[in-house]
């Protein structure tokens, strides 16, 4: 098969090359994605923890930690990574969140020509329909109301999200717009999150840009469970040229498929450097020791790799948390089933349910109908509501360098011991009564959001079914941890702020706080506030730079030495941005699919 264009990963960025390549109906465009469609519980918002650790929706990668991650089971992060049409923002919580202008415009000092903020924000318009909202403060001169993608508020709007936002303007933080000029205050803006939904359900790349009318274009052809396994390579008067790409399908046969003009990997900051170095495109020693001929040696490929770090700082919460589990019934009554929930797993041991147990059921039921017809429910969120922004004082004056989320509970320990791979009773010491669901919680989260830490994706391994080695070397920059201590701090001063001091209580982990003499009631120490950070610290899912603009590709996303070969993903961002990922890796597809048809003397589709 020969295409003018192969796509490489049909997620964030990739489903968004194909889609408005395949605009223009002269161009022959194929889109591989190593996983299938989505399953339907993939538009259910509240139920995104369940698509972590599914082989057929996650790639399920892990990582070393570094410095960090003391609390965590073998030193082992989870590094969850959507594998399916829609890619990881079918998997992610779904904030959108474009980020600071600054981050852009420092992006072009370093190098990026034609990325700064001026030069990307029609891109974030372009995709957007903003569905308006009483609920949030929006800028209408910095959105799109036509785009594909929808951008929505979660609907009902839980009263502790709205006094997280009380508590953040009572400390100086004005509430406002935090993807438009709002987000210039010198002061940090705070707000509901915009999240990508539409009437309730996730609305992910693939269901934007792809489902219904854009699959079905006879020039368009998506080829699903396609591992790639390698780009293949000529040689053309001294220099490499792409003229395809390998993969296997699920059958385990191998294929060729040709690109006439350009293959565009968008396979994500891990997958995109791992198949450039299974191709021979890399750092030489790297591919040397996994027994790879390098074709090209690009040193920087799979280095320089950042990610944000989060915290929840969890509280016993009774005046202002919300039970988990009452939130769940918002997901039906088959969410309630199985060892550890109320009711049987077997629907037929349903006869000899209690009067109690019955109600339940047909509560949770009752519930989940009325959100699968208005979109409006506990189910339309994934409890990840709000958020602030704002400078720490430290450094990094082009942007606000520390982000602080809430969450109206508290997680379970599935997620907790399970998804974030955290030893319980490290965090917890009884974490049956510490996050019994039946209990009212919430989470204030810590996320400095301009890393200065770098780590590498490595191949270890010429099979492409091994996956690389990832050292995320948290904390391996002093920095990072000193703004994580400050970070933790605004979190503690937030909840002093709680309307009518209804916070409650921090859960400090009770180990480090018999190390440390900590005293339910007393000022931690930065000591303890350190400890904890390089225990319970994880990722928040933001791994990006691993193909860097000026280090692997230039600022059109073309690879150095290697002809007809692009990435577009967030592994070319030039460095961090101070906010959630998603946003800005759709808007470098929508960037990318313009500089392919400039460069092919195509004019662009607004």
């Amino acid at each position: 098969m020969v295409f003018d264009f192969v796509v490489v990963g049909g997620g964030s960025a990739g489903a968004v090359v194909a889609a408005r390549l395949s605009e223009h109906r002269n161009f022959k465009v194929a889109l591989l994605e190593a996983g299938g469609h989505p399953p339907e519980i993939e538009q259910v918002p509240m139920a995104t923890a369940g698509l972590q650790l599914d082989p057929e929706t996650d790639w399920m990668y892990k990582g070393d930690p570094g410095k960090g991650g003391r609390g965590m089971k073998d030193h082992i992060v989870n590094v969850p990574r959507g594998k399916m049409l829609g890619g990881s923002s079918g998997i992610n919580y779904m904030a959108y969140v474009r980020g600071h202008p600054g981050d852009f415009d420092k992006w072009e000092a370093l190098g990026a020509e034609g990325w700064s903020y001026d030069d990307v924000l029609p891109y974030f318009i372009k995709s957007e329909r903003l569905n308006a909202s009483n609920s949030i403060v929006a800028d209408p001169e910095s959105h799109g109301s036509e785009g594909p993608l929808g951008i929505s508020v979660r609907s009902p709007v839980l009263p502790a999200s709205l006094e997280f936002i009380e508590a953040a303007k009572a400390m100086g933080i004005p509430e406002g717009d935090y993807n438009g000029k709002d987000r210039l205050n010198e002061n940090g803006v705070v707000s509901l999150f915009q999240t990508t939904t539409q009437n309730g359900r996730r609305s992910s790349t693939y269901h934007a840009f792809l489902e219904g009318e854009a699959e079905s274009r006879s020039n368009l052809t998506i080829i699903t469970h396609a591992h790639v396994t390698r780009l293949l390579l000529e040689d053309e008067k001294g220099s490499k040229r792409v003229s395809g790409v390998e993969y296997q399908d699920a059958e385990g046969e191998r294929h060729q498929i040709g690109a006439q003009k350009e293959v565009i990997l968008s396979a994500g900051a891990i997958g995109s450097p791992h198949i450039l170095m299974l191709s021979g495109i890399g750092p030489r020693r790297d591919l040397e020791n996994a027994e790879v001929e390098c074709l090209v040696d690009l040193p920087d490929v799979g280095k320089h790799l950042k990610d944000h770090l989060a915290l929840g700082v969890i509280f016993d919460s009774p005046q202002a948390g919300t039970p988990l589990g009452e939130m769940v019934l918002g997901l039906g009554s088959d969410a309630l089933r199985g060892p550890d929930g109320p009711l049987p797993e077997d629907k037929a041991d349903d006869a000899a349910l209690p009067p109690e147990l019955i109600a339940l059921r047909d509560e949770a039921d009752r519930q989940f109908a009325e959100y699968a017809q208005t979109g409006i429910g506990s189910a339309s969120s994934s409890l990840y509501d709000a958020s602030l922004w704002c400078s720490s004082g430290l450094g990094d004056e082009h942007s606000h360098d520390v982000q602080i989320s809430f969450a109206p509970v508290c997680y379970d320990a599935t997620f907790y011991g399970a998804l974030c791979n955290l030893d319980l009773e490290k965090m917890f010491g009884d974490p049956a009564s510490a996050i019994d669901t039946s209990k009212p919680r919430m989470a204030i989260v810590a996320n400095p959001v301009l890393q200065r830490s770098e780590g590498e994706v490595v191949i270890t391994s010429a099979d492409p079914f091994e996956h690389p080695q990832i050292n995320l070397n948290y904390f391996s920059d002093p920095y990072d941890l000193t703004m994580m201590v400050t970070a933790l701090r605004m979190c503690l001063k937030l909840a002093k702020h709680w309307p009518d001091d209804k916070a409650g209580n921090w859960l400090v982990p009770p180990e480090l706080a018999r190390k440390h003499g900590y005293k339910p009631g007393d000022e931690p120490s930065d000591a303890l506030l350190e400890n904890v950070a390089l225990h319970f610290s994880n990722t928040l899912y933001h791994q990006c730079c691993t193909c860097r603009i000026g280090d692997v590709v230039d600022p059109r996303l073309r690879v150095f030495g290697v002809e007809k070969l692009r990435v577009a993903d967030a592994s070319v961002m030039p460095d961090i941005i101070s906010a959630n990922t998603n946003a800005a890796s759709i808007m470098i597809g929508e960037k990318a699919a313009d500089l392919i048809k400039e460069d092919h003397g195509v004019a662009a589709v607004s």
